[in-house]
Order: C-alpha cells, then sequence, then structure tokens
C-alpha cells in the first residue's frame, strides 16, 4: 500500500466519522487507536474530534487520525458525555462494524 494512499484513506476515515457525529448530534464516539505504536483515544462529536491523551492541533485541517493510524475500536456513547458514567450506545464496534452506520447516514 503507498504512502499517498495511506494518508488519503486515514483522512477519509475522520471525515467520515466527523460527518456521522455531525448527522447524529445525540451522539458521540470514542475510538481507541494505535498510532506510531502507542494508543490514544480520540473523542469525535459533531463534526469535530480531539485526541483524549494529547494534544490537538487547533487546526481543524490537521487531522486527528493521522496516517498510518490502526482503529482497534470504536464505543458509540449517547449524550450529554460523563466520562465518570458514560451511557454506551455500542462499545467495541470494529471498523468494518461502523461502515454499516456510516452508510446508514450517507457518509
Amino acid at each position: 500500500m503507498s504512502t499517498k494512499f495511506q494518508v488519503q484513506q486515514m483522512n477519509s476515515i475522520g471525515k467520515r466519522l466527523e460527518q456521522y457525529t455531525a448527522k447524529r448530534p445525540q451522539e458521540i464516539l470514542l475510538v481507541t487507536v494505535e498510532i506510531a505504536n502507542e494508543q490514544d483515544n480520540i473523542a469525535i462529536f459533531k463534526g469535530f474530534s480531539s485526541s483524549l491523551m494529547r494534544p490537538t492541533a487547533f487546526d481543524p485541517d490537521v487531522p486527528v487520525l493521522p496516517d498510518g493510524a490502526n482503529i482497534l475500536s470504536i464505543d458509540r456513547v449517547a449524550t450529554p458525555y460523563n466520562p465518570e458514567a458514560p451511557r454506551y450506545i455500542q462499545q467495541g464496534l470494529s471498523w468494518q462494524d461502523m461502515q454499516a452506520l456510516l452508510s446508514e447516514v450517507g457518509v
């Protein structure tokens, strides 16, 4: 797989997840990823992504899901989000599982 394809693919995945949450504002996606052999947790809500473990760029054009990131799991959580008592809709979704939900909302 070429590096250019990986960059386009990961940017596309991140943008698709953001578009999903823009269309379903009552949900937050908590995405567990591996970036450069380090685990990160990313929250995606109302079309925006933010790392829960490392600094997030102020520029929304800088992808929070960088090229080479590996999605480990995705949790769907109901809003409002309380990190001490999250209300899970679904937990442990794979990227393949999530693609079906993305198709449902047309992203």
